[in-house]
């Protein structure tokens, strides 16, 4: 397939809007600090992003049977995510019409005999929203109450690719021309056949907006992941020559599209490797130098490559390769032969997909998939409440199952200590260790703006873009 990225001349904020202070701008070449730290930004946000955009409230391996519920949070907002029968999803207002209370103390869990309480003072209703019970009903409005008075008031929602989004909005945007920019690379990858693997919510002592553009690009890679680039790491940490190393980022494409969404690609085939020809095995020390490779990830992560992942590539020592292949192709062709035989769910073979292994998509406003083979690695960033300071990282380690193996229902796993290295593995245990420094550098009055990198930051640029066409509307 074919996407077309959004026109790099799409207009700017440079101006902000009509009250806003200086600190809130978005330029062609950085953004203002105070997006990220002022509070009447983030209150901005609550009410002019949050309240109206099409958002990722769940995926819908949290609710796989009849009666389970999950709870998002969002800013000010909860929001009750149910699933009533196979085919019906609901989304209501977490709250009690009677005096408030929050229907759900949070995270995942089953409604027993299809019946929701609210734990107050026993209110009851069915799945579907419907009251069926309200203690000393004639008691209220002169016992007159209806059940339609008090039915549980929805949110509208819209189910795909596996994903649950709501909109809070009266009167939403077309969910469509939303998603449209990102529909096709969404099918074709599979992302809907993804399935829990594990899922970790992580507290984040940043704003959310930083704690995701810290993944919005490769350019990192060396300095934040020196194991992942060896001989690049050697050029910042040891004064290596530059002109002696192929920086992985260099082989790397971005897009921005319409509506925020973004991605970031390979240029190149992936997993290219050794070429040899027909009459020759592939040689052991080039498959163990990819199974290297792929296991720093398999162990940094525990998601995109898992270790049977890694066995495919060894299962390939004492084999020919086709004069017209090479190594990477070969594993990419035992992948997908396993897959088959396995039954299970794989992404379309198409250069562009392959092209996007170990790349990443992004779904505005705050939702991210890294896809690879089979799996998928997704990271949500949302605000705690309304501090600018504080976010919820979470981290879905997703990959499809075979046919006849029932996945595991996606449970929340709150981590506790960012450092731990049994909770957080080493990978994203650094990325996530430099998100909190970046947060208390915004602070420092001796920045005012940030500076992007025209080609391997421009998600960013573009998704502060979007976030503006929202907050300045009225």
């Amino acid at each position: 397939m074919s996407v077309t990225p959004f026109a790099a001349s799409k207009k700017s904020s440079a101006s902000g809007g009509a009250d806003w202070p200086p600190s809130w701008t978005t330029m062609p070449h950085g953004i203002s600090v105070g997006r990220y730290i002022d509070p009447g930004f983030a209150r901005l946000e609550d009410e002019k992003l949050w309240g109206r955009v099409w958002q990722i409230a769940a995926r819908l391996d949290e609710i796989p049977e009849p009666s389970d519920y999950t709870t998002y949070d969002i800013g000010a907002r909860s929001v009750l995510i149910v699933r009533v029968d196979a085919d019906t999803i609901k989304a209501y207002h977490n709250v009690c019409p009677h005096r408030g209370t929050s229907l759900s103390a949070g995270g995942c869990g089953h409604f027993k005999d299809d019946k929701i309480i609210c734990p107050f003072h026993g209110w009851r209703w069915d799945t579907s929203g419907r009251n069926e019970f309200v203690l000393e009903r004639q008691e209220f409005r002169g016992g007159k109450l209806a059940a339609s008075d008090v039915a549980l008031r929805e949110v509208k929602h819209v189910v795909f690719a596996g994903f649950v989004f709501i909109n809070f909005a009266a009167e939403p945007e077309s969910f469509d021309d939303f998603i449209a920019p990102i529909r096709q690379l969404l099918e074709d990858l599979a992302i809907g056949e993804m399935r829990n693997y594990w899922w970790k919510a992580i507290p984040v002592h940043s704003n959310w907006k930083v704690a995701q553009e810290a993944f919005f690009e490769g350019y990192h890679v060396p300095a934040t992941h020196p194991q992942l680039e060896t001989a690049a790491a050697e050029v910042i940490y040891n004064g290596r020559s530059e002109a002696e190393v192929e920086f992985t980022h260099k082989h790397i494409a971005t897009d921005a599209f319409p509506r925020g969404h973004g991605r970031f690609y390979g240029k190149r085939s992936p997993m290219k490797g050794q070429v040899s020809n027909s009459k020759s095995a592939v040689g052991d020390a080039a498959i163990e130098g990819m199974a290297a490779r792929l296991n720093l990830l398999a162990e940094g992560m525990d998601a995109q490559v898992l270790p049977e992942d890694v066995e495919v590539v060894r299962s390939l020592k004492g084999k020919p390769i086709p004069e017209d292949s090479n190594l990477g192709a070969e594993y990419v062709k035992a992948l997908y032969a396993r897959a088959a035989a396995q039954g299970r769910p794989m992404p379309k073979p198409t250069p562009e997909n392959l092209g996007m292994w170990g790349g990443e998509l992004l779904i505005f406003p705050n939702f991210m998939i890294l896809p690879q083979a089979g799996n998928a690695m997704m990271y949500r960033a949302r605000p705690d409440g309304v501090d600018p300071d504080r976010c919820i990282f979470e981290i879905y380690s997703t990959k499809t199952y075979p046919a006849g193996v029932k996945p595991p229902r996606a449970i929340e796993e709150r981590v506790t200590d960012l450092a731990d290295p049994k909770q957080v593995l080493a990978i994203p245990r650094q990325d996530l260790g430099n998100i909190p420094r970046m947060q208390k550098g915004l602070h420092s009055p001796g920045i005012r703006q940030t500076w992007l990198a025209a080609e391997h930051e421009k998600m960013i640029l573009n998704m502060h873009q979007e976030l503006d066409r929202y907050l300045q509307s009225e």
